[in-house]
């Protein structure tokens, strides 16, 4: 496995500094959840934070990990869809600038926003109005575009149209390819769980879940016994436990790889997705599992120091150099 194509909501991200998480009671949001909301509801939430600090920046759970990869130096592309509008311009143009291969589709609908609620403690919460990105359908799935790929990793939030991500796995198990999923929230595992497991037994490579998700999609409570259930489902299987790092099984090869200790906890904004890119990249390098897992816990931990998934140059060369270490296996966790 040596490149990878993702698919995804292609959406602008709105990151929320609040002081408290009151907008989230009197919403009725769960904290740590993703709820797809219309656009009336989204911008009376946003009018209700308006005071807080905020950034924009490129979003989505796929797109993160995709930029993630193309950055750490992956072979990537990216499927997704936008409107006729200068968001939609600059969303395919900063796909391009990054070195990702988009794969972007047009809608009359305006591009989708997510807006991520990050409390005190940098959870984050998100209310996302999908707009564009929802209108994708599975005839924009076109079989060839999977020609110049090795693996389909998907996005989690888009198993909720069960006849989009049917189509594109089985188009990309003719094209020979593996397929990697991000279960992404456990929401969302809940409402579509009988899809979910009948996607991972009959077309799933390898998956990445975290603890919650886990617990959903399995009925296991113990992240152990979970993560057993998933690798009897699929050839890879990787469940996060927070801060005890994640467990990570390959048939009847089993590790558990620790966390990388941040700095500063600033906003866990996209640490599942750099996990999974800087998982996924090593493995499309050929390093073991254990330095796998390593490689995951570096870009996380990089991620949630800074509001949003954008750093500078200093936090990548600190990602290049440890992952260095990683490869003659002197910074193993």
């Amino acid at each position: 496995m040596k490149s990878v194509i993702g698919i995804g909501n292609a959406l602008t991200d709105m990151l929320v500094n609040m002081s408290n998480d009151e907008v989230l009671g009197l919403y009725s949001l769960a904290k740590g959840s993703m709820s797809l909301v219309d656009s009336e509801l989204q911008t009376d939430i946003s009018k209700h934070v308006a005071g807080c600090p905020y950034s924009l920046s490129l979003g989505g759970s796929a797109g993160n990990t995709i930029r993630a990869m193309a950055r750490l130096g992956t072979r990537v592309g990216f499927i997704g869809k936008v409107g006729h509008d200068t968001t939609g311009d600059f969303y395919e143009q900063a796909l391009r600038n990054i070195g990702v291969e988009p794969y972007i589709l047009r809608s009359e609908y305006r591009s989708g926003k997510c807006v991520a609620l990050v409390s005190p403690d940098g959870e984050r919460t998100f209310v996302t109005h999908l707009g564009a990105a929802a209108h994708l359908a599975p005839e924009d799935i076109d079989a060839a575009i999977f020609d110049d790929y090795d693996c389909l990793y998907i996005e989690g939030y888009l198993v909720q149209d069960h006849d989009l991500i049917r189509t594109a796995v089985e188009r990309a198990k003719q094209h020979g390819l593996r397929v990697a999923i991000d279960l992404a929230s456990f929401n969302v595992v809940e409402e579509n769980c009988d899809f979910l497991r009948d996607l991972v037994e009959r077309y799933v490579d390898i998956l990445f879940a975290n603890e919650d998700e886990a617990r959903a999609f399995s009925g296991e409570a113990d992240p152990l016994a979970a993560l057993n259930y998933i690798s009897t489902m699929c050839e890879l299987a990787v469940v996060k436990i927070g801060m005890k790092g994640a467990l990570i099984r390959r048939g009847e090869e089993f590790v558990q790889v620790g966390i990388m200790a941040a700095a500063k906890r600033v906003d866990t904004t996209g640490a599942g997705d750099f996990y999974a890119a800087g998982f996924l990249a090593a493995l499309c390098e050929g390093l073991s599992l254990r330095q796998c897992g390593t490689i995951g816990a570096i870009a996380a931990g990089k991620v949630i120091e800074v509001v949003g998934t954008t750093f500078g140059e200093d936090a990548w060369r600190d990602i290049f150099g440890l992952m260095e270490q990683v490869r003659k296996e002197q910074c193993l966790f």
